[in-house]
């Protein structure tokens, strides 16, 4: 009996110790979303925190392309302000946008929002994300309402300070989305 060699090594590494047989297979399973993650219109309290910060990303990403569209060889590298009526286009666009990339996964037993702008912490070797359904929507009425509350003037001015300053104003702050009083501790009914 004659064997190949790519079968020859794929044996080998089977009895190797160390090979592919030692390893102990990887096993994910999806969120179990509970009815306000799967029905309400709103973002669920315990994510809230995630999705100002996904808001917050999404916003000083397209305000930063918008000023990078802005800068020419002949401007010496200045950073050049945005006029009024291009800010708030910029701002209405980083809301209205697909929110494509974001979802909801389980971390060490605890239901996170997932997506550009929000790997902080250890990632899990293998995980499932649940993307789509309420979340793009959800995600988008935030950003308005952020629209709204603070005004976009007030958003971009916050951006030029640089740091933190947008993602303070957001979501910190007494009553804010990342305060310590919005952090609540879920208990089921």
């Amino acid at each position: 009996m004659t064997l190949s060699l790519p079968l020859l090594l794929l044996l080998g590494a089977w009895a190797i110790p160390g090979g592919f047989g030692d390893r102990a297979p990887f096993t994910a399973t999806a969120p179990q979303l509970d009815d306000e993650e799967k029905y309400s219109a709103h973002m669920p309290a315990h994510l809230r925190c995630d999705a100002c910060r996904a808001v917050v990303y999404q916003m000083w990403h397209y305000l930063a392309k918008a000023e990078a569209k802005l800068h020419t060889p002949d401007s010496g590298g200045q950073r050049q302000e945005l006029s009024e009526s291009v800010y708030t286009d910029v701002l209405d666009q980083s809301c209205t946008q697909t929110w494509q990339g974001y979802g909801i996964r389980e971390v060490n037993q605890v239901k996170r929002l997932t997506g550009p702008g929000l790997s902080k912490g250890p990632e899990p070797t293998i995980s499932v994300m649940i993307t789509g359904g309420p979340w793009p929507t959800r995600l988008s009425t935030t950003c308005l309402h952020y629209l709204g509350e603070f005004g976009e003037d007030q958003i971009y001015e916050a951006y030029q300070q640089g740091g933190g300053a947008l993602e303070t104003l957001l979501c910190g702050g007494p009553g804010g989305a990342c305060s310590e009083e919005a952090t609540v501790t879920r208990t089921e009914l």
